[in-house]
This record gives structure tokens, C-alpha cells and sequence, in this order.
């Protein structure tokens, strides 16, 4: 038998082994999200059933790669034109000065710092409740990226705090509470990877998520409930803006890039969690066919 005969015999078989590895571990994963569920009647709608459509890897890898380049490319266009309106043209504050352009930094850092917080919650319920197979990956990813936005909004609220208040860092009820959920997010990146079996690890830290709630209102209100250095917010749902509209609509758009920058590189991080499964079963598969 000749060389190129055995190399293309090599290449559809191992062609077959990676279909069988990826067909193998969808069911499996689809299986799972069926089967962790409580029996209900057929008549019964299943809770979360609309949760689990997107169980399946190969369904939420060809969604999220035809999302993600148009929402990665409006998270880019929004945050420049915010950050360039804001730092360059946006007029000064009357008190602050220009120091007040930090800002459009800080601000929506710290709006993400705590709406990711509530969306690795939501995983964690999703998680705990309907035992969504995609939810774990995506609390994992949620943990790097939120820890990320909250170290941004402490480093550039210590910077905007030195010529405003004369310190870098004081023991205010916002700072402290913000620098605990840091600290938070810290623990729900440790505590997934502190066990051998990584179930154990969700588990763990979807209950760290849950209480970790409780700091949300904190960060919210405190400085409304106590006497403190930090400014109360200038946006509002129950009042007008107390804020310039021509500092307003960067702000805005900033925020709005920052978020969808959030949600583009949690959706990234997790489409490479899931590729990363499959290339796993792969070599698993690989390794009982190999005599």
C-alpha cells in the first residue's frame, strides 16, 4: 500500500472520529439539560424550556458568531464617539473643571461594575434552578470581566477623588463598598477553580454570586443613607437629569458602548469555553479509539 493511501485513510478517519466527538458531546450536553430537570407531565410546559433551546453548543455558537461582530463593532463605534465627544468637546464643569472628564471613564465602569454582577446572579440562578449547562460557562467568563470593569472604576475614582477631595483613597461608604465587590468577584473567580470536579465549583460559586447581592443596594444607596465624600447621582429614574445635556449624551453613549463592549467579550470568552469543551471531547474520543 502506498504512502498517500494510508495518509488519506488516516485523514477521513480521524474526519470521522472529530464528527463523532462533536455530534457526541451536543447530545450529551442537550441530554444533560434535559435530564437534570424534574419529570413533569408531557402536558406540562417544562420550566425554563425556553432556557434550554440555547443548551445545545453547536445552536449557541452559530448564534453568538452572527451576533458578535455587529455587537463588538457598535460596542467600538458608541465608546469612541462617547469618550471623544466627552474628553475633547464636551464643555467643562463649572466647579471641577476639566478634571470632571474623567467622568465618561469612570461612570460607566462603575454602571458595569455592578450590572455584571447582577447578570453573573442571574447566571447562578440559572444555574441552580434550571441547571442551564450554558449558564456555568458563562458565570465563569461573567467573573474576569466584571472584576476587570470594577478595578477600572476604582483606579479612575481614585484618580478623579486626588484633586477633588486631596486623597487617593478614603474609607467612604461607596468606595468601601465597591472595593467589597471587587473582592467579591475575586472569590467567584477562586472558588469555580478551587475544586477537582468543576460541578462542585459551580455550585460553590453561584451561592457566593447569590449572597454577594446583598452589596448591591449598598453600593446603591449609601450615599443617600449615610453622610459621605462621593457625589449623589446626577441621573435618576424618578427625576430630571441634574446634569448638562451636552455632558449627558456622552455620558450616554459611553455607557452604552460600555455595555455592549461587556456583553461582546463575555460572549467571546464563552464561544472559546464551549469550543474548548469540544476540542476536549475530541482528544477524549481520540484516546479510546487509539489501541
Amino acid at each position: 500500500m502506498c504512502r498517500a493511501d494510508v495518509q488519506g485513510r488516516t485523514e477521513r478517519r480521524s474526519g470521522r472520529l472529530q464528527t463523532a466527538a462533536a455530534l457526541s458531546y451536543d447530545r450529551l450536553m442537550e441530554a444533560a439539560a434535559i435530564t437534570r430537570q424534574p419529570e413533569t407531565p408531557p402536558t406540562t410546559p417544562r420550566p425554563g424550556g425556553m432556557l434550554h433551546r440555547f443548551a445545545n453548543p453547536g445552536r449557541f455558537l452559530r448564534l453568538s458568531g452572527a451576533v458578535l461582530p455587529w455587537l463588538a463593532a457598535a460596542a467600538l463605534g458608541l465608546t469612541a464617539t462617547g469618550l471623544v465627544w466627552g474628553l475633547l468637546f464636551a464643555p467643562a464643569d463649572w466647579q471641577q473643571g476639566d478634571a470632571v472628564r474623567i467622568m465618561y471613564v469612570h461612570v460607566p465602569a462603575a454602571w458595569l461594575a455592578s450590572a455584571g454582577y447582577v447578570a453573573l446572579a442571574a447566571c447562578s440562578v440559572a444555574s441552580l434552578v434550571w441547571r442551564h449547562p450554558l449558564a456555568d460557562l458563562a458565570a465563569v467568563e461573567i467573573g474576569p470581566v466584571g472584576a476587570s470593569f470594577t478595578a477600572l472604576c476604582l483606579a479612575t475614582g481614585s484618580l478623579w477623588g486626588r484633586p477633588m477631595w486631596g486623597a487617593w483613597w478614603v474609607w467612604d461608604a461607596r468606595l468601601t463598598s465597591v472595593l467589597v465587590l471587587f473582592f467579591l468577584y475575586l472569590g467567584h473567580i477562586a472558588l469555580v477553580r478551587a475544586f477537582d470536579e468543576p460541578e462542585r465549583g459551580y455550585r460553590a460559586g453561584a451561592i457566593l454570586a447569590l449572597v454577594g447581592l446583598v452589596n448591591l443596594p449598598v453600593i446603591k444607596f449609601s450615599v443617600d443613607w449615610w453622610n459621605t465624600l462621593h457625589q449623589p447621582a446626577s441621573i435618576s429614574f424618578t427625576s430630571a437629569p441634574t446634569m448638562y445635556v451636552g455632558m449627558l449624551w456622552p455620558l450616554g453613549l459611553a455607557a452604552l458602548g460600555y455595555t455592549l463592549g461587556f456583553a461582546a467579550i463575555v460572549l467571546a470568552r464563552t464561544r472559546a469555553a464551549v469550543m474548548e469543551r469540544r476540542i476536549r471531547g475530541l482528544l477524549m474520543a481520540r484516546a479510546e479509539q487509539t489501541p
